[in-house]
């Protein structure tokens, strides 16, 4: 999936759907790219609490510590058994729920590529499967996990975001390593749960779904 997504129901909102037990005087962002602000849920002492931190954790490649360059960051879990992931995914403290309500991806050709919003049919607000770390070189971050693309969304992104239902959040956020290979690896949430949003707006435009121009059906883009 792409590395952009979006809330627009209000933070009264935003905290009865997630129980949030304890909320913090956050900004509400318009959207959230790779290394700004977003929004997670998470729990500590049988709390929910709600946080904004930064998109993505730290990553450094050899070539880029042999080159003297600082870290850069990824934001999106895929391969769990990769070193960057493998201890964190195990744990549950390391958990969270990223609330959302549309995610993105690019459409067009080189240059000239516009926002597609997607989001689900009667759910105003969705949880994404995350993670979460205080590191040494950004602080606190997190990073939301990847699964196989239903059909809808695989013309233009062959990953999208685990989705969680209302009564998954639980199991997420307490359950074991089995459960999270289980929740990555099952089938895609069905097509015809999705409604997309073409949009006019450039992919660094801005723009959040809520503001989109949508495209018109006669609109030679393209």
């Amino acid at each position: 999936m792409s590395r952009l997504y979006a809330i627009t129901r209000t933070m009264d909102e935003i905290v009865a759907h997630f129980g949030v037990d304890v909320p913090s005087p956050v900004d509400l962002p318009s959207e959230t790219i790779e290394g700004t602000h977003g929004l997670i849920v998470l729990e500590k002492d049988g709390l929910r609490l709600l946080k904004s931190i930064p998109w993505g954790f730290p990553r450094q490649t050899r070539e880029m510590r042999t080159g003297g360059e600082p870290p850069g960051r990824i934001g999106l879990v895929a391969d769990l058994t990769n070193p960057l992931w493998d201890r964190i995914v195990v744990d549950p403290r390391y958990r969270c729920l990223i609330p959302l309500t549309h995610f993105a991806n690019p459409d067009g050709p080189k240059g000239e590529k516009t926002r597609t919003w997607f989001s689900k049919n009667r759910l105003p607000l969705m949880a994404w499967a995350g993670f979460c770390k205080n590191t040494a070189d950004f602080g606190p971050v997190f990073a939301g996990m990847t699964m196989t693309a239903n059909e809808k969304i695989k013309p233009f992104n062959d990953r999208m975001p685990v989705l969680l239902k209302p009564d998954e959040y639980d199991r997420w956020l307490h359950g074991s390593i089995q459960d999270v290979i289980a929740i990555q690896f099952r089938d895609p949430p069905p097509s015809e749960d999705f409604e997309i949003l073409h949009t006019r707006d450039r992919w660094q435009s801005g723009t959040p779904p809520g503001k989109a121009l949508p495209r018109r059906a006669n609109d030679a883009m393209f």
